[in-house]
């Protein structure tokens, strides 16, 4: 959902300066397939699975685990940071957990549960094994293709994900891997330019003499953090070994364009020898193959600004000998999960698939709409009810618009236009001002929240018209329900495929509401009849089929019907999951009704009954049971001293003399219905 974070808000952003305002848009989008962290992590995998396939032996998996838990455990106890700190420690009960579960199966010596224990300890312990095995064996690995296989998963898991948050594909995808040459020309380039050397295979840029040049200054998004060890090193990548690197640099705030590779990474030939691109240097050298020497817009992630984005502007000024590689940085706002750091080395994540699991695409971008692109982001259970809450009141305000205009859809006839009065003036002159609210909206800073906000307005105000004009107009209704759409269109919240060519036949054949409604409104108008005959004969049986219709049948093939009291049937399409969902949300609501009704019948009847059996104790019995406050009694039952033996006051005992009159005449009723009993 973090990626989901960039990738919504800039799709967003495109749509809207697009659709709305009409800017041609060239999209390019990069894909980082040759990354320390990707390196890393193909390596593991590989070392992994091939452990698998070993088949190792009981003996040789516990040796491996002690040793694997105690690298785990030193790490461990080195991280500073608090939040590895106690991900780390997670993981280390887990283990612990898990080597423990295995001697047990072994003293139980059953050959299954060994079997099965120790699988679990390996699973359970894959990241751990996984760096342990890389650590002693990952310079072995040197085949490119196997540094290749990771990528192209993740790349194709990528793009299901854009394709399931209805996210617009890229003009152009770029891949490191396929612009090798390109990227080394590039950086051929800036050396001729005087602003990158080499040093032991690897080549640096020269942030010092570039800030030196005229027109050139270094750390232009983030000035304040020029010189800054930890983010420059982390930009450096997790494989480097930073003495090596400031051995080989002239100052540390250099960064690498061109990487010697060391054994166990994957290799490209170059002027410098066998090695690999920088981190930073693809994105300037794709970008600028494609897009030439300036970009307009250039889209990412705030925690990019530095030293990434810093460092691509410096290589791309030193590579073109200009002053203005990018004219805007969009940099979209983190996502937190209900308030916490989402971190995936850190195991607190949510995938893309896992929200979608409990929400739609649609939902998702609402959430996003309602938020500020360049601000946090916090994705939680009352973010995503908000966002819900808007995606109801919107589409049962189009189901309302449809059902209401459904005769003004067609062939134009002279009932089609109505005489307008003050009712229809008001709302047109609403509907102007939202398009004037939407607008002023989006150019600031395309603050969709109040576009949104300007729109659920205007649905509440149409939502009061239909209720006070009847009939309502359909032709202002459908304006107000078409421009609604149109922007929620171009927020890419309603999907519309876009096909090539003439369509094919005429009319309304592609449109299945259009298709199929003819054919609901005779069922709902020859329901509605039945109803009302049924009705008058007072035929149960038949109502009962009506009701099993509406709410049984019909949810199942995607339709609502709405039964309106003096009003013809109201039939609208709906999403069956949908309809199906709201079945259930009654049942549950009904049955919860009915077991609060159940319990309310319950604690009247405790009630009762406990007043029943207040009425049966005899009126001189009844505080003798209370020792815990009274000590003593007179000859009526009444307490004269408290539980320690003092008197009692008179006020105290005036109060308790009338609580035993009231239980004397309580008494006298339940005696009474005794005798009536035996009378009968």
């Amino acid at each position: 959902m973090g990626h989901a974070r960039s990738y919504i808000s800039f799709d967003i952003l495109r749509r809207i300066l697009s659709d709305y305002f009409g800017y041609d848009i060239f999209y390019v989008m990069n894909i980082t397939d040759v990354d320390d962290k990707i390196i890393k992590r193909a390596r593991q995998n590989y070392l992994f699975d091939k452990y698998l396939q070993e088949k190792l032996s009981l003996e040789q998996v516990l040796a491996d685990a002690k040793q694997v838990m105690k690298k785990f455990t030193d790490n461990a106890k080195k991280t500073t940071d608090p939040d590895k700190k106690q991900m780390m420690e997670r993981l280390l009960v887990k283990l612990t957990t898990a080597v423990e579960n295995l001697e047990n199966a072994v003293k139980s010596n059953d050959a299954k549960k060994i079997e099965d224990a120790k699988h679990n300890l390996v699973i359970d312990a894959k990241d751990p094994i996984s760096d342990w095995l890389d650590g002693k064996y990952g310079s072995t690995v040197t085949d490119n293709a196997i540094f290749a296989l990771l990528p192209r998963h993740w790349e194709q898991e990528f793009h299901k994900d854009m394709d399931s948050l209805n996210v617009l594909r890229p003009h152009v995808l770029t891949r490191v891997s396929e612009y090798i040459p390109e990227i080394v020309a590039y950086i051929e380039k800036i050396m001729t330019n005087g602003l990158a050397y080499e040093s032991n295979g690897s080549v640096y840029f020269d942030v010092a003499t570039f800030d030196k040049r005229n027109n050139h200054y270094y750390a232009k998004l983030v000035p304040e953090a020029y010189g800054d060890a930890s983010s420059l090193q982390e930009g450096e990548g997790d494989l480097s070994n930073q003495e090596q690197q400031l051995g080989e640099k002239r100052s540390s705030t250099d960064f690498a364009l061109w990487k010697n590779s060391k054994a166990g990474e994957p290799a490209w030939d170059s002027p410098w020898g066998k090695g690999r691109p920088g981190w930073h240097i693809e994105c300037s050298a794709m970008a600028s193959s494609v897009c030439g020497p300036t970009l307009d817009i250039h889209t990412g992630g705030v925690d990019l600004k530095f030293p990434h984005h810093d460092n691509e502007i410096a290589q791309s000024e030193a590579y073109f000998n200009s002053a203005d590689w990018v004219k805007y940085f969009l940099h979209s706002g983190h996502l937190t999960i209900a308030g916490c750091k989402m971190s995936k080395s850190l195991k607190n994540f949510v995938s893309i698939q896992q929200a979608l699991e409990k929400h739609t695409a649609r939902q998702l971008r609402f959430a996003f709409l309602l938020h500020s692109w360049k601000d946090t982001l916090d994705y939680s259970p009352n973010t995503m009810e908000i966002a819900l809450q808007y995606e109801k009141i919107f589409n049962e305000f189009f189901l309302t618009v449809k059902d209401l205009t459904r005769d003004a859809v067609g062939e134009t006839k002279l009932s089609t236009f109505d005489k307008w009065n003050h009712f229809e003036i008001d709302l047109n002159l609403k509907l102007s001002a939202t398009k004037d609210c939407v607008h002023a909206a989006l150019c600031d800073n395309i603050d969709t929240r109040t576009a949104l906000d300007a729109l659920r307005d205007l649905v509440c105000s149409s939502n009061i018209y239909i209720r006070e004009r009847k009939p309502p107009n359909n032709l202002v209704l459908r304006d107000i329900a078409t421009y609604i759409t149109e922007i929620l269109t171009i927020f890419g919240a309603i999907d519309t495929p876009k096909q090539l060519g003439f369509p094919v036949g005429t009319g309304a054949a592609g449109d299945t509401e259009q298709t199929v409604m003819p054919f609901l409104s005779i069922m709902a108008e020859f329901r509605d009849k039945v109803r009302t005959q049924a009705r008058s004969l007072k035929a149960h049986d038949i109502l009962s089929e009506c009701d099993r219709l509406r709410d049984d049948i019909l949810p199942n093939v995607g339709v609502r019907l709405e039964d309106r009291e003096g009003e013809p049937s109201a039939v609208k399409l709906v999403d069956r999951d949908t309809l199906l969902k709201e079945k259930e949300a009654k049942r549950q609501a009904e049955l919860e009704k009915a077991a609060e009704k159940e319990r309310k019948k319950s604690e009247l009847a405790a009630a009762q009954a406990a007043k029943d059996a207040q009425k049966k104790i005899k009126p001189t019995e009844m505080f003798s049971s209370e020792t815990d406050k009274y000590s003593k009694f007179d000859e009526k039952g009444l307490p004269t001293h408290d539980h320690e033996g003092k008197e009692l006051s008179k006020g105290l005992v005036k109060k308790l003399v009338k609580l035993q009159q009231a239980q004397e005449k309580r008494y006298q009723e339940y005696l009474t219905s005794l005798t009536n009993s035996v009378d009968l």
